[in-house]
């Protein structure tokens, strides 16, 4: 039984529980928010998320709250486990309520459309003070909810932060390794998702495993030119957070990012295929914001240009995908060519 200070996790979609029910299984107190009073009020009923992680009853540990307040009263830290584009309101609505200077882990991945930053970057500009981590890597919500293997990386700048939020982690079939590129790991944490539409579409378009293998090796050469260019180390795209979470993300149909690419190449309009998925699709989100970020950083990125052109622009996409293969011939890591 969980002795010392509580985590509040805000937000509780299938991350958020799945993170939750792991903090509990790690014998950590976990308290899991959300805004929704009505949603709340169902899942106390049934001690279960039926619409967002259906068939993982949530234990009798596990405190349920749409009070900010009481769930940010005397807790260790809090976990910010919303969608990318909810980060800045939830953390200023936290910051009213009583968020302070506690220690926060922020799981989200994406950009925020209007201004292009990261998670980390939205979290200071909601928050200047204050320690903050990511926690970023290859973790579909409902494997962490059964407690199948799982790895991630927990990065801060300050280390004291990482171990707290690594230790609450930490334990049975989920490991944590400690990092502190904090561009590094949200980058990769938002552009593999543009990368799984764009493999999703070509799996759905009937390309092949070659395709799909070049487009996500090719995809990553993207989020390093990026990186490298913001400042990241190049070790943090060879990592969990980088090459893992595009692998995990761009190859099976537990991604919803990946889904919406199938569905899209079955011919089923944006908009239908986002209410079948059910869910945010953060790469649809973050697309329009990498583009204004690759652009201020002039940084060449072929196949976020394809995939922008497919979801933003009505182009075909077989035809922009196989143009594409038709781009002129070049080596593949020009600084040695």
């Amino acid at each position: 039984m969980a002795t010392s200070a509580p985590y509040v996790v805000l937000g509780a979609g299938s991350w958020g529980t799945a993170l939750a029910l792991q903090l509990i299984r790690n014998n950590q107190g976990a308290r899991l928010w959300g805004r929704d009073s009505l949603a709340l009020a169902q899942l106390e009923a049934s001690r279960e998320n039926k619409r967002y992680l259906p068939g993982f009853p949530l234990p009798a540990a596990l405190v349920l709250t749409d009070d900010l307040v009481s769930a940010l009263k005397g807790a260790a830290g809090a976990i910010l486990a919303v969608p990318a584009e909810a980060l800045r309101e939830t953390l200023e609505t936290a910051v009213r309520k009583g968020l302070g200077h506690l220690p926060i882990l922020i799981a989200a991945k994406g950009m925020e459309s209007a201004t292009a930053l990261l998670p980390h970057e939205i979290a200071r500009a909601a928050r200047p003070a204050g320690s903050l981590a990511l926690l970023s890597g290859p973790s579909f919500a409902r494997e962490v909810a059964r407690g199948l293997p799982t790895a991630v990386t927990i990065a801060s700048e300050d280390a004291q932060v990482a171990h707290q939020f690594a230790d609450a982690f930490h334990g049975l079939s989920f490991r944590t390794y400690l990092g502190q590129d904090l561009t590094g790991v949200a980058l990769g944490g938002a552009v593999k998702n543009v990368i799984a539409i764009g493999a999703g579409l070509s799996d759905g378009l009937g390309m092949g495993a070659n395709a799909r293998a070049a487009l996500i090796t090719r995809g990553l050469t993207e989020l390093v030119r990026l990186g490298l260019r913001e400042g990241a180390r190049l070790e943090t795209f060879m990592g969990l957070s980088g090459v893992g979470d595009l692998m995990l993300t761009a190859t099976d149909d537990q991604s919803r990012n990946h889904r919406l690419g199938r569905l899209l190449a079955e011919g089923v309009p944006i908009d239908e295929a986002q209410n079948r998925i059910g869910q945010v699709t953060e790469g649809m989100r973050t697309l329009p914001a990498l583009q204004k970020r690759r652009r201020a950083a002039h940084v060449e990125m072929p196949i976020t240009d394809a995939l922008d052109a497919i979801l933003n622009h009505g182009a075909d996409p077989r035809q922009t995908l196989e143009q594409l293969l038709e781009r002129s011939r070049t080596v593949e890591f020009p600084e040695t060519g």
